[in-house]
């Protein structure tokens, strides 16, 4: 998807990539009105802002554009933003004008540039050619290679004062960065569908399918980090900036040009030796990568100013900007939450499950067909109401919605939205673990419906239970994906035995469950006969959206900022390590803020939410061992270095996830 996440955003970025390939120069992305999309109309642009800038940004990194553009771009976005200088924007924004700028100690841009920005004593300035020295150095990007730029003169009337350039700077070049890396994850996918080795496509080996998976997964976080930084400055106008808008930019110098290095250096390794020729283009990519990160700065740098901002009590906020339709939804979903916190705890329970605000999205009268938007202004109104948390019911309910009969919708939902029924998945087998299509588990057809023989295991919250949902092969001698039949098991019925496991952290959360001849009628069958895969499919999509919501209790990044706040004394490697782990835990807030606006835009969301999972599981147990390590007489820390041990398996292992997000997202071949 890229930065792009509504209609009008991905046009913009074909019609950049199309200007890209048929002529990349200054004076077409002029003519064209890119270098301007940020600026005022009155400053001869296009009235738009820094998100859209960064969408373009990101067409032109994955060209491997040249020139001056992005300094260019920086440099007007710098006066537009600090309120000085605003004559010269024209000139920058329909090309007569090209600007470079000094960052980190290093000159990005043309030494022919009109314009230059550099730091002088304890701010910005913007100086003409004619009031600076400079030097053309080598570089390792081929296409933009440095200069070193020092001021002669410093007219006050060019002093800007301390603007925010590291941040603007962070911005576009981590968008840069992001395209960069979206053509280095793209080639290496391409060639690892025709490359072959040993007898078949370099790509069904998981070694490489993995690499090329987890490279994307990189560059999606990226993307958040960026896009969310965007959306922070684009908010202020010329006010200075708060720390809030400090933090976002903070996150993506941390993690979108390093993102770019990563990816870049992963497709050299996957392209093998012709990656590493001088023909290829893949090495211009890793130059750019390289040279992106060293001007946006050190990422441990930025590192140790996120932490400090996060330990502060800076937060960023990520609820999503609605629409002007959403007033008059907000203000009759208000009201009617405001009737619900009048009532009783059990009486509103009982409400919640009657009118449908436990699963609104599910169709009436099981939820209240909420759009999107509805969904999302309910969850804002009803926050601190604590609707009921229904477990493995909420994967399993919106399958029985979908493909159960009336009589099992009446018979099992109402009493399942009040707590009365409490459901269990008996999906994993002892043999066949995430290959749930190998289960070997019968079901056997008897006098008025089955009898079911096996074994399930890993089954969550088994001996409390009331209601399992089971699948089963009714026809062995069917494919592999076909004769499996989804069951409604009564846990208590004659047959079925569960036996808690003892797991490493203590607890008997995961049991395993004999089923030996349990009969099921007829009348507790979910969908057709032998057609239970489609079923079982509906239901794993929920679980892995419901997983991806939530990293487990006492391993998200606000956690550990309570314990650093408690250990103030923390040493540099310390702070910049903890600066990572809270980028990256924002980054994966943003990305399911990005789902959600997706949602409401009604474009599809790619692999988000498997990407989500995927960061969100390893990001928890990052967390609880680096907590860990800085109190390891904390008990709450002992016990979730070893509970997070578990998140990389449950609900579909780390392993699985990428094959899903290589197969789906990248297109590369399956195992034979």
């Amino acid at each position: 998807m890229g930065i792009a996440l509504t209609e009008e955003h991905l046009a913009l970025a074909g019609s950049v990539r199309g200007l890209v390939s048929r002529s990349p120069g200054h004076e077409a992305l002029a003519a064209q009105g890119v270098l301007g999309l940020h600026l005022p109309e009155e400053a001869g642009g296009q009235g738009y802002g820094l998100v859209e800038l960064a969408v373009a940004l990101e067409a032109l990194g994955e060209g491997l554009a040249g020139g001056p553009c992005l300094p260019t771009v920086l440099v007007s976005a710098v006066l537009a933003r600090s309120g000085r200088c605003l004559s010269l924007l024209p000139g920058l924004a329909d090309g007569t004008t090209t600007a470079a700028a000094v960052l980190e100690g290093h000159g990005l841009g043309s030494p022919d540039a009109g314009l230059f920005l550099l730091p002088v004593q304890d701010g910005w300035a913007v100086l003409d050619r004619s009031e600076v020295e400079i030097e053309p150095l080598e570089g390792l990007d081929l296409s933009r290679p440095p200069v070193r730029v020092t001021a002669r003169k410093v007219p006050e009337e060019r002093l800007l004062g301390a603007a925010p350039v590291r941040e603007l700077a962070a911005v576009l070049l981590g968008a840069e960065a992001c395209g960069v890396a979206a053509w280095a994850v793209a080639t290496a996918a391409a060639h690892a569908k025709v490359r072959e080795q040993f007898g078949r496509p370099i790509g069904q080996f998981q070694g490489v399918k993995h690499r090329v998976a987890a490279a994307l997964v990189a560059l999606e976080q990226a993307r958040a980090a960026v896009w969310d930084a965007a959306r922070a400055l684009d908010s202020l106008g010329g006010r200075p900036v708060p720390d809030e808008a400090r933090l976002a930019a903070g996150v993506a110098a941390v993690l979108g040009p390093d993102a770019a290095v990563r990816c870049a250096a992963d497709a050299i390794q996957v392209l093998g030796g012709i990656g590493y020729t001088f023909e290829h283009d893949a090495h211009r990519y890793y130059r750019r990568a390289l040279s992106l990160r060293m001007l946006a700065g050190e990422p441990g740098g930025w590192a140790e100013e996120v932490a400090e901002l996060a330990v502060g009590g800076v937060r960023r906020s990520m609820e999503p900007d609605l629409p002007l339709e959403a007033a008059p939804v907000r203000e009759r979903i208000r009201a009617e939450a405001a009737a619900l916190a009048e009532e009783e705890p059990p009486a509103r329970l009982g409400r919640f499950a009657r009118e449908g605000w436990i699963m609104p999205y599910l169709p009436e009268p099981w939820g209240r067909g909420a759009s999107p938007l509805e969904q999302v202004i309910i969850h804002q109104e009803l926050r601190g109401l604590r609707r009921p948390n229904l477990g493995i019911a909420a994967w399993a309910v919106p399958s029985i919605v979908r493909y159960g009969t009336r009589e099992q919708q009446d018979r099992f939902l109402p009493k399942t939205f009040t707590g009365e029924i409490v459901w269990c998945q008996l999906f994993s087998e002892p043999g066949a673990g995430s290959d749930l299509a190998g289960l070997s588990t019968k079901a056997v057809r008897v006098e008025g419906g089955w009898s079911i023989s096996g074994s399930k295991i890993w089954t969550s919250l088994a001996q409390y239970a009331h209601w399992g949902i089971c699948l089963a092969r009714t026809s062995p001698d069917r494919p592999k994906h076909e004769g499996i039949t989804y069951f409604l098991v009564d846990m208590a019925a004659p047959g079925v035995t569960v036996r808690p496991l003892k797991e490493i952290n203590g607890d008997e959360l995961f049991n395993e469950v004999f089923l030996d001849d349990v009969f099921v009628p007829d009348d507790l069958v979910v969908g057709e006969v032998d057609g239970g895969w489609r079923v079982a499919r509906d239901t794993l999509s929920h679980e892995r959206v419901a997983l991806g919501d939530s990293w487990g209790p006492g391993s998200q990044h606000t956690d550990m900022v309570k314990l650093l706040q408690r250990l103030p004394d923390l040493r540099q490697a310390q702070r910049e390590q903890a600066g990572r782990l809270w980028a990256e835990g924002q980054a994966i807030s943003a990305l399911g803020l990005r789902v959600t606006l997706s949602q409401l835009a009604g474009t599809d969301s790619g692999t988000a939410s498997s990407v989500r999972k995927l960061l969100g599981m390893r990001h928890a147990q990052a967390i609880s061992e680096f907590c860990w390590s800085l109190a390891p007489a904390d008990p709450h820390w002992g016990r979730m270095i070893l509970t997070t041990r578990a998140f990389t398996i449950g609900g579909g292992t780390t392993e699985v996830q990428l094959n899903i997000v290589a197969e789906r997202a990248l297109g590369l071949p399956r195992d034979p």
